[in-house]
C-alpha cells in the first residue's frame, strides 16, 4: 500500500500538461472495435487499469490485440467472439462488467465475469433487468457479481430507464446490436453519449432523438480511432487551478462532449476564470484546450439534469465548493452511493476531517464556504481512486501537511497523476 503527503504550494501552479486519454471512450474502442471485422487502430489508449481490465476481457474471448507503443494499439478481429475458457476478470470496472452484459447477453456461448472486492459489491440488477426483458439471462449473486451469462437470442425492446446511466444505456444498446428489430432506449435526462458516437462513426444503424436512442442488428466498420484527453481526469486540474492562488494553466487536447462539460457550466456560474482554446473534432468527439486561472468564487446550486454530465467530478467539485463564497448545494447524486464508495458519505467524513463545512443529505451535500483547509490529519480513499485525487488537491491548499492513505488506488484510471501535478509546481 502507498501512502502520500500532501503539502500547500507557496505558489501558483503554472505551466502546460498533455491531459491522459479518455478512460470511457478507451473502453468503448476497445469494445467495438472487437466486433467489427478487420484492423483497428486505437491511438492515444487510456494507461489506467480499468481499460486494460476491458482488453483483458476480449483477450479471453479470442480477440487478438498488440500495442505498437505505449499509446498506440491494434486489434485484429473477424467480427467473432469465441467462448471464454475461464471466468472473464473485470477487476475493479464497472463500466467492463456492465457493457459487456449487453455484449455476452447476445452471444451463442456462456461466460462468468467476476471482479475485485470493490466491484464486487457493486449493484448489477440495473443491468440484469432490461437484459431480461430482451430475453436473456445473468445469473448474479443477489444482484451483484459474479455474474453468471447465458447466450441468448435476444428481442429489441423499447426500454424508459429510471436512470439516467450511460452504462445501462450502452449495455442495452450493444445487446441491441445482437437483437431482432429495435432497440429503443429513453432515459430521463442525457448521460453521456460516448457509446452513441462512437457506433455512429463505426457504421452502426444508430439514431438518436433527444433523450432517446434507438439500434438495429449492425455489422461495425473497423477504424482508426484517436481517443482525446479525459475531462474526468482534467477535473483535478481545473479545481487545482481555480483554488490555488497565482495560478496559470493549460490543459491539452481535453474531450468537450457537450454531456461530460458540467464541470465546466459549474465553474463559469461560479465566477471561474476558464477559457476553451483551438476547439476541434477527432474521431466524432469534441477536442480543445483549456486555460484556467485562480479565481474569486462565489457558491452555487448543482441538481438536476447537470448530475449525470459530472457525476465523476462531483467529489472535487465539493473541494471547490470548499473555497467559493456562499452555500453550495449539491442534490439529486444519490447515485453516487453507488460507486467505487459511498462517495457522499466518504466524501463528507474526509473533507470534514480537513476543516470544511460540509453537511451529508441523501443525494448529495451542502457545503459553506470560504473555509480554511486545515490538514494536518490523515484521511482515507476507500478504494476509491476519485476520492483520492481530490483530497489530493484540497491538500495543495490545506495549512498543513495532509496524509492521504492508499493513494495507489488512483493508477485505477490516472497513473500520471503525480507526475503531472508535479510538472506544474
Amino acid at each position: 500500500m502507498t501512502d502520500i503527503k500532501v503539502s500547500k504550494l507557496l505558489k501558483g501552479l503554472q505551466g502546460c500538461v498533455e491531459i491522459p486519454a479518455d478512460k470511457s471512450i478507451s473502453h468503448r474502442a476497445v469494445m467495438f472495435s472487437a466486433l467489427a471485422r478487420g484492423r483497428s487502430l486505437i491511438k492515444n489508449f487510456s494507461s489506467g487499469a480499468d481499460p486494460h481490465s476491458t482488453l483483458e476481457v476480449f483477450s479471453g474471448l479470442g480477440i487478438e490485440h498488440k500495442f505498437i507503443d505505449e499509446k498506440t494499439l491494434e486489434i485484429f478481429s473477424d467480427g467473432v467472439l469465441h467462448s471464454p475458457a475461464k471466468e472473464l476478470d473485470c477487476g475493479n470496472s464497472g463500466t467492463t462488467m456492465r457493457l459487456m452484459s449487453g455484449i455476452l447477453a447476445g452471444q451463442k456461448f456462456d461466460s462468468v465475469m467476476i471482479g475485485d472486492e470493490s466491484l464486487s459489491k457493486r449493484p448489477m440488477r440495473r443491468v440484469i433487468e432490461p437484459i431480461a426483458l430482451m430475453g436473456g439471462e445473468i445469473q448474479s449473486h443477489d444482484g451483484h457479481a459474479p455474474l453468471r451469462v447465458f447466450g441468448r437470442r435476444l428481442k429489441g425492446i423499447d426500454y424508459v430507464s429510471k436512470i439516467a446511466s450511460a452504462q445501462v444505456k450502452s449495455c442495452v444498446l450493444l445487446a441491441g446490436l445482437f437483437a431482432d428489430g429495435l432497440t429503443t432506449v429513453t432515459e430521463p435526462c442525457v448521460s453521456r453519449n460516448h457509446t452513441e458516437l462512437m457506433l455512429k462513426y463505426l457504421g452502426a444503424d444508430l439514431n438518436v432523438e433527444g433523450k432517446k436512442v434507438s439500434i438495429r442488428r449492425s455489422l461495425l466498420e473497423a477504424r482508426e480511432i484517436e481517443i482525446c484527453g479525459d475531462i474526468s481526469s482534467a477535473a483535478y486540474f481545473i479545481v487545482a487551478g481555480l483554488i490555488v492562488p497565482g495560478s496559470d494553466i493549460i490543459l491539452k487536447n481535453v474531450g468537450l462532449n457537450p454531456t461530460r462539460t458540467g464541470i465546466l457550466d459549474v465553474a463559469a456560474q461560479m465566477g471561474g476564470n476558464i477559457e476553451i482554446l483551438d476547439e476541434r473534432e477527432c474521431a466524432g468527439e469534441c477536442v480543445g484546450d483549456i486555460r484556467v486561472k485562480y479565481s474569486q468564487l462565489k457558491a452555487c446550486e448543482i441538481g438536476g439534469e447537470i448530475i449525470p454530465r459530472l457525476i465523476d467530478e462531483l467529489p472535487v467539485i465539493a473541494v471547490l465548493a470548499t473555497q467559493a463564497q456562499g452555500q453550495t448545494i449539491v442534490k439529486d447524486a444519490g447515485d453516487l452511493r453507488n460507486k467505487e464508495s459511498d462517495r457522499i458519505a466518504a466524501v463528507v467524513k474526509e473533507l470534514k476531517k480537513i476543516g470544511a463545512d460540509i453537511v451529508e443529505t441523501p443525494d448529495g451535500f451542502i457545503i459553506n464556504g470560504k473555509t480554511s483547509i486545515l490538514g494536518g490529519v490523515e484521511v482515507e480513499t476507500y478504494h476509491d481512486h476519485r476520492l483520492a485525487m481530490s483530497l489530493y488537491v484540497a491538500g495543495l491548499i490545506a495549512e498543513k501537511e495532509i496524509l492521504i492513505k492508499d493513494f495507489q488506488w488512483v493508477d485505477i484510471s490516472f497513473p500520471e497523476f503525480l507526475n503531472l501535478f508535479q510538472s506544474l509546481d
